[in-house]
């Protein structure tokens, strides 16, 4: 029988392995004629976990320092892709960590390189023909740290065994390297302010070429992003060189707001230039420049122009892009992101958007709030938001009735759920493709439940990878579960466009007048405008500190 099968793939050009694979007992096959796909720049070989085939550090593109992304040299034989890549240099490289917070998070940093422009694929099936859903998930950290393997949450195993999709990660230039501005210099770093987006345009390109082979659907892209994750993904929703890229979005906890101006970023890049002593006839030397010497002088360069806007009467504060992030460069990024302009290139893009209920926590960045009495909480807010503080507990109390300890009172994120709002409501208001909106207000039993719904809790959920995140969820039954229904809307959302199913209560389209969010929760619920007074009250009544 078995030899029978094996004529049959042959006959029919159906990949051996793959096929062979189905009724295998041992759960990591590796060797050098397995897992082996085609790319354009040649071929590269994985392997099989659980069934699921896993390629990482593929190279997607190549670039020298500060100039833009391009092809990658073609290799002749076949490249083992088998473990991560190098990821992106930080600005302060982690040489200690707090005990019990990593306990949760599980951090994995990697090893660093300036050549770090690398895509890891997860998919059930190759060269098989098929046209499975493609996730493509950018990682968080901001624009300045983080990689595709920084937490246990992002691994794509998971999601793509259950989906029966291709989830693609990807590593792309960050901090100075990602965004110093040099365009005033030269030609070739005439897109440099935004390197780190042209980085993930490029992955997009090598998606579009190359992932057939992998079994996905080029035409079915899904980028999707968690934090600084979400605000790339709410950036390339902007870009017009990366329409027709992606076909649909989700944003989880991402923040809504003005790209840098590109006179600003312009400054930073000649105060760099100048920092490290050369003229602008030299400015090609930056790229033989250690990488520490850089972070140094582009340290000092962000404090000299920060003061000359000061100086000048243009203080930099909160609401005002500054430092390494995207540039409102008028090619790249034309508009900025609330510009309608800006809405209207991803109009025809269905997306789900959405934060956790806690985000960043104050009765973790207040050690006395962490156990603190009801009396002590009162006094606390009392002091940041005066005789405005039993409106606050009232209207806190609204959004979450449910609430249980006095701590939550002060626990609550306004920060993202206020600008995921704006945006979809920007979002809905063009009356085009659908956005759904999200809340994740489940909350972790572990450490006494002192994390709640912390910043990232959300993600193990949607990866459907609680059984990695044990530490962070419990891996109780209730996070099984919940994990199966958000995961399921994820997927669901990325094969047509609604994440519906028939595990889920029925998740409306978000509009401005009704405000529909699904409440991510044990028993996951919807309610309209949920928290429409307190944002209100954040948004009108400042707290004083």
């Amino acid at each position: 029988m078995k030899i029978y099968a094996f004529a049959i793939a042959m006959m029919f050009g159906i990949n051996t392995f793959t096929f062979a694979q189905k009724n295998s007992t041992t759960p990591v096959q590796a060797g050098k004629d397995v897992a082996i796909v085609k790319t354009t720049a040649g071929s590269v070989r994985g392997y099989i976990h659980n069934g699921i085939f896993t390629y990482k550090g593929i190279p997607y593109a190549t670039a020298k320092r500060f100039e833009a992304p391009a092809k990658v040299t073609p290799w002749e034989n076949v490249r083992s892709s088998m473990t991560y890549g190098p990821v992106a240099p930080l600005l302060n490289p982690t040489t200690q960590v707090h005990d019990e917070s990593e306990f949760l998070f599980h951090h994995d940093w990697g090893y660093a390189n300036e050549d770090c422009l690398r895509v890891n694929v997860w998919t059930p099936g190759i060269n098989d023909g098929k046209k499975r859903p493609v996730m493509f998930w950018i990682h968080g950290g901001g624009y300045t740290a983080g990689s595709s393997q920084e937490l246990p949450s992002y691994d794509g195993e998971s999601i793509s065994k259950t989906g029966d999709v291709v989830l693609v990660s990807v590593n792309h230039r960050l901090n100075i390297l990602g965004f110093l501005d040099l365009s005033d210099f030269s030609d070739k770093y005439k897109q440099s302010a935004n390197n780190s987006f042209h980085d993930l345009v490029a992955a997009l390109q090598w998606v579009k070429e190359n992932i057939s082979n992998f079994g996905g659907d080029p035409n079915n892209v899904t980028i999707f992003g968690q934090s600084g994750g979400g605000g790339k993904v709410s950036t390339l929703m902007s870009a017009p060189s990366a329409k027709g890229l992606f076909h649909k979005a989700i944003v989880q906890s991402g923040v809504w707001s003005d790209f840098q101006d590109q006179n600003i970023s312009k400054r930073i890049g000649a105060a760099v230039v100048a920092e490290l002593g050369f003229s602008a006839s030299q400015v090609d030397s930056l790229q033989k420049v250690p990488f520490d010497k850089l972070v140094a002088a582009g340290n000092k360069a962000l404090q000299k122009v920060r003061d000359q806007l000061a100086a000048e009467g243009k203080p930099v504060g909160p609401g005002i892009r500054f430092g390494w992030g995207p540039t409102l460069d008028g090619t790249f990024l034309p508009y900025q992101m609330t510009d309608p302009k800006a809405l209207a290139i991803s109009a025809d893009v269905p997306l789900i958007i959405g934060s956790t209920k806690n985000e960043f926590m104050q009765s973790l960045r207040n050690p006395e709030l962490r156990n603190a009495t009801a009396a002590q909480v009162r006094e606390f807010l009392q002091k940041t938001w005066g005789d405005k503080t039993d409106a606050y507990i009232a209207a806190v109390n609204k959004a979450y009735p449910n609430n249980a300890r006095p701590n939550d009172l002060v626990d609550i994120d306004s920060f993202f759920r206020r600008g995921m709002v704006a945006q979809a409501n920007a979002k809905a208001a063009l009356g085009g493709a659908p956005v759904f909106m999200y809340l994740f207000t489940w909350q972790s039993p572990v450490m006494d439940g002192d994390y709640k719904a912390i910043h990232c809790m959300e993600i193990p959920f949607v990866m459907n990878n609680i059984a990695r995140c044990e530490e962070m969820t419990g891996g109780g039954k209730e996070a099984y579960e919940l994990a199966s229904k958000m995961s399921q809307a994820w997927i669901n959302f990325a094969r047509n466009g609604n994440p519906n199913h028939k595990g889920l209560v029925q998740w409306p389209r978000y509009e401005v007048n009704t405000g529909a969010t699904m409440m991510f929760d044990n028993v996951p619920a919807i309610r309209n405008h949920p928290d429409k007074e307190f944002l209100e009250l954040v948004l009108n009544t400042p707290p004083r500190f």
